[in-house]
């Protein structure tokens, strides 16, 4: 005799968020196993055929004494990476949004380490990110020293380049105008250069003034977003280092603006900005 089984899919409820244009789904998997794979995750955030997002956040529950969550990030090509710091500040108001903590200062456990957001009386969101790491070896870059600039070759040319780490790996080429810079053409080859064995994310800096600078950044895995919190945080870090800005800086991104603040080299750099819920679905 036939045995019918029946398996019921429970649906899966989300949030969509945006930080200054970098735009977000959010799951709460607190109570079971992230419940998306990475071909799921392709289709959904596709702009015509799904709902469309740069990446998706999930909420799971602590692994450390030390958080409150723990923060996990998929890029839209399914990829899991390291770290978002827009996606840290629409997390921070999804758990205070949702209830599920009363915490102003909220620390959450990346896949790189412990990670505190600061809810502001404003709506506003403080992330205090990773100490920025500028040894290539850390980025992970391919160089034989540690330097300000770094000759890199980009189809046929060589380009002066500055390398950060703010839990994932970055690189920054400063332009006289980020309206002008060739994104399109660059990104993706630098993105993909074999010098970066992890693959990077490309930052384009315009400095306008010592506390002040227009950013495009290509995100690995996802193209030119029109925002991105860590490649903020890499930029001032990199424009600090070659003596470029001043330790605290705005940072213009086409979404809108972040302000960026790192003390000393040995502290973490702040990152603070707004964060906006758009709507809330659910998955059949």
């Amino acid at each position: 005799m036939a045995i019918e089984i029946t398996v019921l899919r429970m649906p899966i409820e989300f949030t969509k968020m945006h930080g200054i244009g970098n735009d977000f789904i959010v799951i709460n998997a607190l109570s079971g196993p992230m419940p998306l794979d990475t071909d799921a995750i392709r289709r959904l955030s596709h702009r015509r055929f799904g709902i469309g997002f740069d990446q998706l956040l999930v909420v799971e529950p602590s692994t450390s004494k030390d958080a409150e969550f723990n923060y996990r990030i998929f890029n839209a090509d399914g990829g899991e990476v390291e770290n978002c710091g827009n996606g840290a500040r629409c997390f921070a108001r999804f758990v205070r949004d949702k209830g599920l903590t009363t915490s102003e200062r909220i620390p959450v456990m990346t896949s790189t380490g412990l990670m505190t957001l600061a809810v502001l009386a404003d709506g506003q969101v403080t992330v205090s990110m990773d100490t920025p790491r500028l040894h290539p070896d850390e980025v992970p870059f391919i160089a034989d020293a540690e330097a300000s600039y770094y000759q890199l070759e980009v189809d046929g040319e060589c380009v002066q380049v500055g390398v950060a780490s703010i839990g994932n790996p970055h690189v920054v080429l400063q332009v006289d105008s980020v309206d002008e810079a060739p994104l399109e053409k660059i990104g993706p080859l630098v993105e993909s250069h074999q010098r970066f064995p992890e693959r990077v994310n490309v930052g384009f800096m315009q400095v306008m003034q010592p506390d002040e600078i227009a950013l495009r950044v290509f995100e690995r895995g996802v193209g030119e977003t029109l925002a991105c919190g860590t490649g903020a945080c890499a930029a001032v870090a990199v424009g600090i280092n070659q003596g470029l800005l001043d330790r605290e800086v705005t940072v213009h991104l086409r979404g809108g603006d972040l302000n960026v603040h790192w003390a000393d080299k040995q502290a973490p750099v702040l990152m603070t900005g707004p964060c906006e819920t758009v709507f809330e679905g659910r998955l059949e």
